[in-house]
């Protein structure tokens, strides 16, 4: 009887084993890809459906060139308001939707985007201030920007956040303040402020209207401290004069943005207002931030990089 005992001890542990090996086996099963099929379902992203390019959207975005726009800047900071410049710049190039970078060469999977570096320099007395936001918006206007990125830098410190849109956004940020230092976090996706900048360009249309969640812009969130997330806000169109003004209002925030762009095609952005709390404690009070457009000119900026070239920054008015 004992040694029968131990034959059906033997018998039973290798049936669990056989199991277990089974198991491991099909969470393991691969497509011929590389990636499993429990993560290549998870890693597709849902998208609607490619919204058409019209042949003025296609001559004036794929000549070859970038539109570069300068801006006289009034920007609130510390409870006043500072002389400064601000440039938004716009050109259309290849995307890896996977690596979420510029792609080098043609590649089935490249997606076309709106990209929009935008620029802000100013001084708050005896320092400068440094803001640069990028964010990669597809042409197609069929899904939410691929990434959006802020740095800023002045000389108390610089900080960086990032947001790449995968199967939630996924943002990242690096500061010098210790209440913020390294964060990285994934959110569930809802509108972008900084995308709005692109959807303008693309197609005003389409921009969300009434009551939205929405994430306010990268700047907004790092230079007032506040939290990184979707805030109820009220959009808003209206029109006068050929000029169509979008306004976008956060209650909680007390700001409200308001963009003005020509109401025909290609859409320029002519001026913004922001208005906010700036400073801080009891100190804090009410300013806007105001750009006024100066110059629009279109150029392959990237292949002017000799001194001769600098007299191309006098006509931009910088």
């Amino acid at each position: 009887m004992k040694t029968l005992k131990i034959s059906n001890s033997i018998i039973l542990e290798c049936m669990l084993a056989l199991l277990l090996l089974v198991s491991c086996s099909d969470k393991s099963k691969t497509t011929e890809n590389g990636e499993t099929a429990s993560n290549k379902k998870s890693k597709t992203l849902k998208t609607e459906p490619k919204q058409p390019l019209t042949n003025n959207f296609k001559n004036y975005w794929y000549a070859d060139d970038a539109e570069i726009t300068s801006y006289k800047l009034e920007q609130a900071r510390y409870g006043e308001l500072r002389n400064g410049n601000a440039v938004l710049i716009y050109v259309t190039e290849p995307f890896l939707p996977k690596q979420q970078v510029k792609a080098n060469g043609n590649n089935p999977e490249n997606i076309s985007v709106l990209k929009l570096n935008a620029t802000k320099k100013f001084l708050t007395g005896i320092y400068p201030y440094s803001i640069m936001s990028s964010t990669f918006y597809p042409v197609y206007d069929n899904q939410h920007a691929l990434k959006t990125s802020l740095s800023v830098q002045e000389w108390c410190g610089h900080v960086y956040a990032q947001i790449n849109n995968r199967e939630k956004f996924e943002f990242t940020s690096h500061s010098y303040f210790e209440s913020e230092a390294d964060q990285d976090f994934s959110m569930e996706k809802s509108f972008l402020e900084n995308e709005i900048w692109n959807k303008i360009r693309i197609n005003p249309e389409n921009l969300p209207q009434g009551e939205i969640s929405m994430i306010p812009s990268l700047e907004f969130l790092r230079l007032r401290h506040q939290e990184m997330k979707a805030y109820n806000a009220i959009a808003t169109i209206s029109s006068k004069g050929g000029i169509t003004t979008y306004t976008i209002s956060y209650p909680k925030l007390e700001r409200k943005l308001m963009i003005n762009f020509m109401a025909d095609f290609p859409f320029s952005i002519e001026s913004w207002t922001e208005e906010f709390k700036s400073g801080f404690g009891s100190d804090a009070k009410t300013l806007t931030t105001s750009a006024t457009k100066i110059k629009t000119i279109k150029t392959a900026y990237w292949s002017q990089n000799k001194n001769k070239d600098l007299i191309l920054r006098d006509s931009l008015g910088l």
